[in-house]
């Protein structure tokens, strides 16, 4: 067990948990506690495989049947078989062995599973949380992956508070690059074109503030998007980086240098352009004499 990551979710959010857990590629068995509803959640190097709440309203047998890859009378006949057997088997592996199903019907439809029961969590504002390490679920269990960048921004998506922009940046004047992944892992991550078309704004030159006017979102959407991004771990502060300076103008020396040799031609064209004036001048009164 590691007993280093433990806490409380009021002064470490969610978001940056399971971020911390994916960039550090953790194995292991993350519980969160909130009151007496308990979720598990179970990570393999960083990506989350699968995840379990026991007073969880998503029930498997209730999903498939409303996509109705099942009917209510093999419903009915796998839960009378898990209800003779004690709840030692697990419901979709007897579907699978009924043949009312195939496994990759059942990997979908678990993964969806997972995946409600973790944006639910992601709304828990108050509760605590402890990492046990290379601790997985029974083998029985079917093991599936899914990112925690897309089920943080999925997750984010479905929420609308103001909080969440206020807490996420302290400052609008500070500047953000794009994060780069950790530990050799690969990151699969959906975003939206409105997400694309913001990040692509990030570059470690603008302040968040610039970022958003520079966009064509307007200025809340715009905002949000950015913070979701930063807790899903895409972006990252960072020091604002200099502005690069063309190679022909690399100093304010060389700028200053530039500037004379301008004002010297300058003087050159003025001081011949007079000469040949009073040569005209002469050459006019010349000729005027000789008549």
């Amino acid at each position: 067990m590691d007993l280093g990551l433990q806490g409380n979710i009021e002064k470490f959010t969610l978001p940056e948990i399971l971020q911390l857990i994916a960039s550090s590629r953790k194995s292991g068995t993350l519980g969160v506690q909130q009151d007496d509803s308990i979720i598990m959640v179970y990570f393999d190097k960083g990506d989350i495989i699968y995840g379990y709440g026991p007073r969880q309203t998503y029930h498997l047998g209730q999903l498939l049947k409303e996509k109705k890859i099942i009917s209510e009378t093999q419903l009915e006949q796998a839960i009378a078989i898990q209800a003779k057997n004690q709840n030692s088997k697990r419901l979709g592996e007897i579907l699978i062995s009924r043949k009312f199903i195939d496994r990759a019907d059942l990997e979908k439809v678990i993964i969806e599973q997972i995946e409600e029961l973790l944006y639910s969590l992601l709304t828990w504002k108050t509760g605590s949380f402890k990492f046990y390490e290379d601790q997985f679920p029974t083998e029985e269990e079917i093991k599936i992956k899914i990112s925690v960048e897309n089920v943080i921004l999925e997750g984010l998506r479905r929420l609308d508070e103001a909080n969440m922009v206020k807490e996420t940046f302290k400052s609008l004047d500070d500047v953000y690059i794009i994060s780069a992944a950790q530990g050799g892992r690969t990151r699969d991550v959906a975003l939206e074109a409105k997400e694309w078309n913001i990040m692509a704004l990030v570059d470690g030159y603008r302040s968040i503030r610039e970022v958003c006017q520079a966009s064509t979102l307007d200025d809340n959407d715009a905002i949000k998007k950015l913070a979701q991004l930063k807790l899903a771990g895409i972006i990252t502060k960072t020091e604002r980086k200099e502005i690069p300076v063309p190679k022909d103008v690399k100093t304010s020396d060389g700028m200053e240098s530039m500037v004379n040799r301008l004002a010297n031609l300058f003087e050159d064209y003025l001081t011949e352009k007079s000469r040949n004036r009073m040569t005209g001048e002469k050459i006019t009164k010349t000729t005027m004499e000789q008549k």
